[in-house]
C-alpha cells in the first residue's frame, strides 16, 4: 500500500565509537521517498511504470569487538539500510545481525553498501529475514555490495537469504572478504532468475554477480537474459533459474586431511538431495572450499546450503547448526 507522508522526519544512527563525545548521527527520511510500498507484489515493477524513481543510497557499517567473553556490535547507518535485531542465541560469544531495507526491494539507481569489520576473538553471523529483490530498470544500474574484514582469530557467517532478479533487472551483487592470517569465514550466495513458480521467467535484463575471497577465489560472472546458450547449455545453467554458492574459507592453509574430511562431509550431504539439478565441491585453493549447485526452485537449494553449512560448522568449529530463529518467521 502506498501511504503519504506528511512531513519528512528524522531518526537517530546510533552511537559509533571514535566520535566525539560519543556524538549521535542524525538521518533525514524523505517522506516522498516512503510513498514506496515497504512489501510489494510479484508484478510490482509495473506498478511503477511512468514513476519518477528516486534512488536510494544506503551505507552500513559494522563494527564487531571483543568485550570479555562477550562479542559486542556497533554499527552506523545511511539511508534505508540497518539492523533490525543484535541477538544472542548462542551465548555472549556469538552476535547474530539481522540486516533489513525497509522499502522492500532495490531498483535502477539504487545503492547499497554494506561494511563489516571483525576484530581479533569476535565472531558474528549476518543474515536477512527475507529476500533482496533486485526489480526491473529503466536503464540505470542497481547494485548491492558487501565488503568484510575479518582479523586473526575471528569467525564471520555471512548467511542472507537469496537474491531474487526480476525480469527487465539491470543489477550487480558483490560481496568481498578479506581474511587476515587465522581468520575464518563460511557464507553463501543464492540467485533466482524471475519467479519461474509464477510463471515469471527471466526473459530480459542483465545480472552480474562477484564473489571474491581475495588471493583465494574469486567468481564473477555476467548472466544476461538474451544468452540462452548461457542459460540452457549443459555447460551453463542447463535450464535451472537458481543458482546456489557455498564456501569455507580461512586465512591459513587447513590441513589436507582436514581439507579432504571437509569435502567428504559436503558430498553426503550432496548424495541426500535429489531436488538438485547439479552440484560440486571442490577446494581451489588449501584455505578454501566451495560448493556450487543448480536448481529449479530456491526451497532445494536453500535446504542443501543449511545441512552442508550445519555440517562443516560442527567439524570445523565444534558448533552445532543453530539456524537463525528469523528463518523461521
Amino acid at each position: 500500500m502506498v501511504q503519504n507522508v506528511p512531513a519528512a522526519p528524522t531518526a537517530p544512527c546510533g552511537d559509533w565509537p571514535g566520535g566525539t563525545g560519543g556524538a549521535r548521527a542524525t538521518c533525514t527520511i524523505e517522506a516522498a521517498r516512503w510513498t514506496r510500498a515497504t512489501s510489494l507484489p510479484r508484478t510490482a515493477a509495473s506498478l511503477f511504470k511512468g514513476f519518477r524513481h528516486v534512488t536510494w543510497h544506503g551505507h552500513l557499517a559494522l563494527h564487531y569487538c571483543r568485550d570479555g567473553e562477550r562479542t559486542i556490535a556497533h554499527d552506523r547507518h545511511h539511508g534505508p539500510l540497518r539492523v533490525l535485531q543484535r541477538l544472542y542465541p548462542e551465548g555472549p560469544g556469538i552476535c547474530h545481525h539481522v540486516l533489513v531495507h525497509p522499502p522492500g526491494g532495490i531498483v535502477g539507481g539504487d545503492v547499497l553498501e554494506i561494511e563489516a569489520r571483525l576484530e581479533s576473538g569476535t565472531h558474528a553471523l549476518i543474515t536477512t529475514p527475507g529476500a533482496t529483490r533486485f526489480y526491473r530498470s529503466s536503464g540505470a544500474l542497481a547494485v548491492q555490495s558487501a565488503r568484510l574484514q575479518v582479523a586473526d582469530g575471528a569467525r564471520l557467517e555471512w548467511l542472507p537469504l537469496e537474491a531474487i532478479a526480476f525480469s527487465g533487472c539491470l543489477a550487480e551483487n558483490r560481496v568481498q572478504i578479506d581474511l587476515a592470517e587465522g581468520a575464518q569465514a563460511l557464507g553463501w550466495d543464492v540467485v533466482a532468475l524471475g519467479l519461474p513458480a509464477a510463471d515469471e521467467s527471466f526473459t530480459t535484463g542483465v545480472f552480474v554477480q562477484h564473489l571474491e575471497l581475495p588471493g583465494r577465489w574469486l567468481e564473477r560472472g555476467r548472466i544476461a537474459a538474451s544468452d540462452a546458450r548461457l542459460l540452457n547449455s549443459p555447460l551453463g545453467l542447463a535450464g535451472q533459474s537458481v543458482m546456489a554458492t557455498l564456501w569455507l574459507a580461512s586465512g591459513s592453509a587447513w590441513p589436507t586431511v582436514q581439507r579432504e574430511a571437509l569435502l567428504d562431509v559436503a558430498r553426503t550431504c550432496m548424495d541426500d538431495a535429489p531436488q538438485i539439478a547439479h552440484c560440486g565441491v571442490t577446494s581451489p585453493h588449501d584455505g578454501a572450499l566451495v560448493l556450487r549447485a543448480l536448481a529449479a526452485r530456491v526451497e532445494p537449494a536453500m535446504a542443501l546450503l543449511q545441512r552442508v553449512r550445519a555440517a562443516w560448522r560442527q567439524q570445523a568449529w565444534d558448533l552445532p547448526a543453530h539456524a537463525p530463529r528469523v528463518w523461521r518467521t
